[in-house]
């Protein structure tokens, strides 16, 4: 295709001799300027033969402001080594996601129904309701595309208990934070945002504590002291290491005394994965006289009938997990097995159970835990001494 020139030509207009100045139009097409008089012309079509000369082909379709607003710009990129096109593919996402970006929550609204959707649990459900309401709550109105990582920061400082009116703990505001960048990251793939501003934010430090367990003492009085629907509760928490919620949904049918296996099925699983704990030959003489083909393992009032419990039991400080920890900590000493306390807990690694339960307890002391087991079969008599032995 023919370029069109820079050139100076005599034409007709409506009959009357006129001088045409030609020079070209970026992409296609050409720019044309009449003048009457040949002189001034002449001048205009040496002016445009500088600036071809000087900016380019390009360059003659700019005005003088166009020049010296991309002069300006260029000098001010330049200490960075980037160009006016690096500049332009950098900020073009995010105008694209301000077209088309949601508010706080609308996009709440959205994940959640995706999550549903898609088959998430309900307790994970509302972990995501309860956490990412705050933030709605908190950027009401505003555009997610507009949300910045300083003003994520800025929030989750500022987080309160509800009840309590204290600032959230590390481990609570890194939940929180967890949340959020699940958040963003749907909002990143819907092209509502350019970035994960919270993936930005900064973590807080979390001040590792010591794992709370139960004595020896303690679990042995606990079942003892226990109402009888309570103790396959306490037993397999204590003796199985399931979480609250596993031993929430158990069902007896998944409790397989014959074959000595567990079944936590995924969809009763923190981690949504299918797993099977061995039943220990203790827990298996506490489970015997209490076993059912059917139904919930745990009762219906168990927390009213734990507090009971611990209180006839003499135990005054109830750690958090204390049924799980305790089985995890004594688990360790006693058959040291990291992978396969891992499995059992439902760990994809074996690093947490290092973290947190090793050296915890005295071989000893673990050799009695796995003792503890009842006299009598449906009698709340504990083989407490045969344990100290």
């Amino acid at each position: 295709m023919r370029k069109t020139a820079t050139k100076l030509s005599r034409v007709k207009v409506n009959g009357r001799t006129m001088w045409c100045v030609t020079w070209p139009r970026i992409g296609k097409g050409r720019h044309r300027q009449f003048f009457k008089d040949k002189t001034e012309a002449e001048t205009v079509l040496q002016q445009k033969l500088v600036e071809q000369q000087n900016y380019g082909t390009a360059g003659l379709s700019f005005n003088d402001r166009q020049r010296a607003e991309y002069l300006d710009c260029a000098e001010k990129l330049h200490p960075f080594g980037v160009t006016i096109r690096d500049a332009v593919n950098f900020y073009l996402p995010h105008l694209q996601a301000s077209n088309r970006t949601c508010t706080a929550a609308e996009l709440v609204d959205e994940l959640l129904k995706v999550k549903q959707a898609d088959g998430a649990s309900k307790r994970y459900l509302n972990d995501l309701q309860s956490r990412l309401t705050r933030f709605s709550e908190g950027f009401d109105g505003k555009p997610v595309a507009e949300i910045t990582a300083l003003q994520i920061d800025e929030w989750l400082r500022s987080l309160t208990d509800k009840e309590t009116g204290r600032r959230l703990s590390p481990v609570t505001r890194n939940n929180f934070r967890r949340v959020l960048i699940t958040a963003f990251n749907f909002a990143l793939g819907r092209g509502y945002c350019a970035g994960n501003p919270a993936e930005q934010s900064a973590r807080a430090k979390e001040v590792a504590s010591p794992v709370g367990i139960l004595t020896v003492d303690q679990t042995a009085r606990l079942l003892e002291s226990a109402a009888a629907e309570l103790v396959p509760y306490i037993a397999i928490g204590a003796f199985s290491g399931l979480r609250r919620a596993e031993l929430e949904r158990l069902d007896w049918r998944e409790v397989d005394l014959q074959s000595g296996l567990i079944e936590v099925t995924a969809s009763k699983a923190k981690s949504a994965r299918r797993r099977f704990v061995r039943i220990k030959p203790n827990l298996a003489r506490w489970l015997q006289p209490h076993a059912q083909l059917s139904g919930n393992v745990t009762p219906k009032d168990y927390g009213v009938l734990l507090a009971n419990a611990r209180d006839a039991a003499g135990i005054d400080q109830w750690p958090q997990n204390a049924l799980r920890h305790s089985f995890a900590s004594y688990h360790l000493a006693n058959f040291n097995d990291a992978a396969l306390l891992a499995l059992e807990l439902g760990h994809t690694n074996s690093n947490l159970v290092f973290q947190h339960y090793r050296q915890l307890v005295k071989p000893k002391q673990a050799e009695r835990y796995w003792k503890i087991a009842p006299a009598v079969a449906g009698k709340k008599v504990v083989q407490f001494a045969a344990a100290r032995q």
